[in-house]
């Protein structure tokens, strides 16, 4: 019996993203330990999961707090598709997570990607800001800003205010699909903190790039509704500490009908207690050759 492997990482020769499918004994669990340390060893730039050129820009974490069952959620979910494809800010990488809560759920319509998880961390936020009730949809920038969509100037000046901040350099140096059932998303993440002088906690999400429901009942009864980056699970795999670096391998379960080319994950560094984000980095694309 053997077990399928999906690895992906950057080829440096060529400069493109490749992926191989690699399989393995299942009968040999230490193989999958030894991948791993083959991995802890390879030189950084041959498992770097970004081209240079994106590493040099300054990444934005988007989080955009969603329901389906909430009717004035699709225009802003639109909104924050066109931004993700269009990257309107020079010099920055917005990375977007769609986080769709559950307190909707009872108004007719269950959300099928709604999740108690990402509602208490939107609660979290709203303890930080002290904003009183959370509510959709809500846009936060780096765990500092909330922004209005409707106030397109506000908008314009913080996306360039959180471009020129200092971030600290996050890596996916590799990441892995094991095929078993619904697959286990197994990789390397790196952050560079040696001149940070605080703590943090280092998360890795994994989200479907993009997804659509046709919702029969509730507030958006009738719509074909279209989300980008919803995330299907959020999993803290460390913790940042006083000026030190951070290498670490992390494991997430992944979901019945996971298909691989609509997969994407992204790594953050924040501080505790949904405070500032620090650094962030994604890749996405799990396809085959």
């Amino acid at each position: 019996m053997t077990q399928s492997i999906l690895v992906w990482s950057l080829e440096p020769e060529r400069g493109v993203l490749h992926s191989v499918i690699r399989s393995v004994t299942s009968a040999k669990p230490y193989l999958r330990v030894l991948l791993v340390s083959f991995m802890l060893l390879l030189p950084a730039s041959r498992l770097s999961s970004l081209p240079a050129d994106t590493h040099r820009c300054t990444p934005i974490l988007l989080e955009l707090f969603t329901s389906e069952g909430c009717s004035s959620c699709p225009p802003i979910d639109t909104w924050v598709e066109r931004l993700d494809a269009a990257q309107p800010i020079p010099g920055a990488q917005l990375i977007v997570l769609s986080e769709h809560i559950d307190y909707f759920d009872h108004e007719g319509w269950k959300d099928p990607f709604s999740s108690e998880a990402l509602t208490d961390r939107q609660k979290v936020y709203a303890s930080r800001f002290r904003s009183g009730d959370v509510y959709t949809p809500q846009v936060i920038l780096n765990g500092e800003f909330v922004l209005n969509p409707k106030q397109t100037e506000q908008v314009r000046q913080t996306l360039e205010r959180v471009a020129q901040a200092t971030m600290l350099p996050v890596r996916i140096k590799s990441a892995m699909i094991e095929k078993t059932g619904p697959g286990i998303l197994t990789g390397l993440v790196a952050e560079d903190a040696s001149s940070y002088k605080g703590n943090g906690d280092v998360y890795i999400a994994a989200a479907i790039e993009r997804t659509t429901t046709d919702v029969a009942a509730g507030e958006n009864q009738g719509k074909k509704l279209t989300s980008i980056a919803v995330v299907k699970s959020l999993v803290r795999v460390g913790k940042l500490k006083r000026e030190r670096d951070f290498t670490g391998v992390f494991r997430v379960k992944l979901w019945e009908g996971m298909n691989p080319g609509n997969l994407r994950v992204v790594a953050f560094v924040q501080e505790p207690d949904g405070g500032k984000v620090l650094g962030a980095a994604m890749v996405r694309g799990f396809g085959q050759e």
